[in-house]
Parts: C-alpha cells; structure tokens; sequence
C-alpha cells in the first residue's frame, strides 16, 4: 500500500491542505479523539478542556481541539449513522497516515484512540435508564464493512452465524450483519471508570424507526424482530442495546489500526417502555468519566 498514489478524486484535499467533509489539518487533530453524534455536544466536552487549540466546523462535524489535564484531545461531532461514520474515520486516518502532498501512505503509521460517547436504547431489563453501556461487541445492520475487503479477518464469524441463525435472517433482502470487537485495551479503562458501566453488545441498526422496530405507519417487515434479538444468548453474550454507530467504528478503527470503541447513556429502555429525553444534564458525568479515562 505504501507506493500507492491516492488520486484526486479518492482523496479530495481542500484548497488549504484539510481533508474535504472535516475541513481539518493535520496538525488540529490529536492523537487522542472523543466523538459524539450531536454537534452541540462538542461546546459540552470541551467545556471540560483547560486550553482550547482551534475549533472547526463543517456540515454536521464540529471540531474543537484542547488539552484536558495535561492531555490533547479532539473534540468531534460525527452526525448521526454509519455513512457519516465511513466519513470521519477514514478523514481521520488520512490526516494521519496519508502524506497531502505526496498523495502516498506515510512510513510511519499513527495509531489513535478513538471513543465514541453516545445514547442508546437499552435492550435487557438489566440496562435501566441512566445506565452506561460499554460495547464490547458490535454488530453492523447496515452493512457496512461488506463494501471492504478481508472483512472476515476482523469480524467474529461464529458471532455472527449463531445469532442469524437464531433470527432467521432474510439474506435476501436485508444486508449481511457483521460482528466486530470494540478495541479491548481501552474498554477496560472505561468500564472500570464507574460501577454504572456494564458490558454489552451492540446493534448499529442503519435508522432510528423500522431497523430498530419501532412501527408508524409503515409495518415492520418482521414484528418479532425485537424479540428474538432480546432472547438471543450465546457463549454468555447478551444484546444488549441499540443505537447507529459503534459498529463503524470499531469495524474501521480495526481495519486501520486504530483502537476504537462507543460508550453510551441508555435514554430508553424498550423492555420496560420507558424513556428519559431530559438526559443532557447527566451525559456529562459519562464525558468526564471518558475524557479522566482516555
């Protein structure tokens, strides 16, 4: 890959040398990045920063990048789905670890940690309201990392056999899931911040209403859905929650040597039917617990 050249319609620079849907440049972007959906969000984790180096904003990708206890950290809104996922992972890499100007991979590769701090729809009576849930694993609805090559390398193909096999998945009409492990190392530094953390696996559903089994007024291709994922166990793996991103990022931080893993504030639990839309407030205990962790 290092004599590859990326030409200019794969690699699309700005006129000021910044990666094209990001706007950033090299030198804005820590080595340390703490990303959420909601671009409002980024003023709230940067709050938290002692300095503040630069701040960027683009579409839906706010950046802001500082120090937080002696550390630097960026600060990055990713907008919501796993398109815009594609988008900001492989930007950050190649901020990174493609020269600008030489259009080729650097000799020296970069690693960087990226945390995805998210909400979330629990999925099991033990994942209440209010409750962190750190992805150890990820499964992709959308599909995703089938457009890349050597997918199975990094995806748990037992994972995935049991648990299509125990939905009866629709191969035919509905893409192929993917399960991929959340970077191990950093996972544990985060479960380990507070006794509200749990462990779980996490579905990256490609929307918010039909993939994710809510009914309007378009029926559900299959109304019990929600259920077998519910019920489904195996090797003492549970699902436990549902949200639109944490796939991606682990699937592509692992593809591209990067350690990448999501937390999240379940907002709703859909077992008991509950809801709290009143949560900004107390998601800034989980970015504090990530920013001390990182």
């Amino acid at each position: 890959m290092k004599d590859k050249y990326f030409a200019e319609s794969e690699l699309v620079i700005n006129s000021d040398n910044s990666c094209f849907h990001l706007h950033l440049r090299e030198e804005q972007l820590a080595n340390k990045v703490v990303m959420c959906g909601d671009p409002g969000r980024v003023d709230l984790i940067a709050s938290h920063f002692d300095t503040k180096e630069c701040e960027i904003s683009s579409r839906e990708f706010h950046t802001i990048t500082g120090t937080y206890k002696g550390k630097r950290i960026t600060a990055l809104s990713h907008g919501i789905g796993c398109d815009n996922i594609d988008i900001v992972i492989n930007e950050l890499d190649a901020l990174k670890n493609i020269d600008f100007k030489t259009r080729r991979e650097k000799e020296t590769l970069t690693s960087l940690e990226i945390v995805r701090i998210g909400t979330c729809g629990g999925l099991q009576p033990y994942c209440p309201v209010g409750s962190f849930i750190c992805s150890e694993k990820s499964i992709g609805f959308e599909g995703l990392l089938n457009y890349y090559g050597n997918r199975d390398k990094i995806c748990d193909l037992d994972f995935e056999k049991a648990f299509t096999d125990h939905l009866g998945w629709d191969h035919h009409n509905l893409p192929s899931p993917y399960v991929v492990d959340n970077d191990s190392e950093l996972l544990e530094r985060i479960y380990k911040s507070s006794p509200k953390m749990i462990k779980g696996v996490t579905i990256s559903c490609g929307g918010f209403y039909g993939p994710q089994g809510r009914e309007l007024r378009i029926p559900l291709a299959d109304p019990k859905r929600n259920e077998k994922i519910q019920s489904f166990e195996w090797n003492n793996y549970k699902i436990t929650n549902f949200e639109m991103e944490s796939a991606a990022v682990a699937g592509l931080c692992k593809h591209l040597g990067h350690r990448g893993m999501t937390v999240c504030m379940v907002v709703a639990n859909r077992v008991a039917h509950e809801t709290n839309t009143d949560y900004k407030s107390n998601i800034d205990n989980l970015i504090e617990l990530v920013l001390d962790a990182i």
